[in-house]
Formats: C-alpha cells, sequence, structure tokens
C-alpha cells in the first residue's frame, strides 16, 4: 500500500523494467499494512527516525565522523518504506557503480596518477623553494 492509496497489498513497480530490482512499495509487515491508522503510523515513525539520521549525517559532515555514510543509512531506512526513497537510493547506487567503473579504467587511472604525480612535484618544488629562501621558519613568523 501506498501513501496515496487505500487498498491493501498494491505496490508500485519500477518503469524501467529491471528484472533484478526488489519492487518499489511499503515493506511493512502484513498486519500493519492491513490497517491505514497503524501503517501512517509507521510511516511517520520510519520517517521520523530516518530524518533523526540523516540530520545526524548532516552535523558529522563538518563535524568528525562518517557523515555521508550516515546519511546514506538514513536514506535507506526512508527506502524501507517510501517510493520516492527508493528511486533516489537506486539512482545513487548506479551512479555509484558507474564511477568506479569509470575510475577503474586504465586510461583514467594512468590519467589520475600522472595528474597526482605532477602535482606532488609542483608541492615538492614549492616546499623547496620556501625552505631555500626561508629555512625552517613558520610563514607567520618571518621577518619582512
Amino acid at each position: 500500500m501506498n501513501t496515496g492509496s487505500d487498498e491493501a497489498g498494491e505496490v508500485a513497480t519500477a518503469g524501467d523494467g529491471a528484472n533484478n530490482e526488489r519492487a518499489l512499495g511499503s515493506r511493512a509487515p502484513q498486519f500493519v499494512k492491513a490497517r491505514r491508522a497503524l501503517h501512517v503510523s509507521w510511516q511517520v515513525g520510519v520517517f521520523v527516525v530516518g530524518l533523526a539520521v540523516v540530520v545526524a549525517g548532516v552535523i558529522m559532515l563538518p563535524l568528525p565522523g562518517p557523515g555521508w555514510l550516515v546519511i546514506f543509512g538514513g536514506m535507506a531506512i526512508w527506502a524501507t518504506e517510501f517510493v520516492w526513497a527508493q528511486l533516489v537510493l537506486r539512482w545513487t547506487k548506479r551512479k555509484v557503480t558507474e564511477a568506479t567503473q569509470r575510475a577503474l579504467d586504465p586510461r583514467v587511472r594512468r590519467r589520475n596518477i600522472v595528474l597526482t604525480t605532477a602535482g606532488l612535484v609542483i608541492v615538492a618544488v614549492l616546499v623547496g623553494v620556501y625552505l631555500w629562501k626561508f629555512g625552517f621558519v613558520m610563514p607567520w613568523n618571518i621577518a619582512q
């Protein structure tokens, strides 16, 4: 049963025709889906718990902690009940898989290694010039 439906057991399906993915819709136990008031209460509870996890993840973004991992965990909690979260999670999984495949491409890996090496050489040259000119003195302690 979706939020906008009064029929018990109705499940939306993905329009992309993917057979290996689960059907969209609520994963609440059958006895919860059978009673409209209980199901709405269940959805509110899932939304509040998911929101608390997502907010904790957003707080962890600037602070120490696995912020993005916690945010995706909150989305997974929402995806147990809400079709929109299931679609967002599927899209995110697909994009992460595509990015992983692109990163494993040998040409891209070679390019990344070359760019990283060039960046490290530039940084090493700049540090060397600084040390040659000023020695081991912090920039804020240099007398003009």
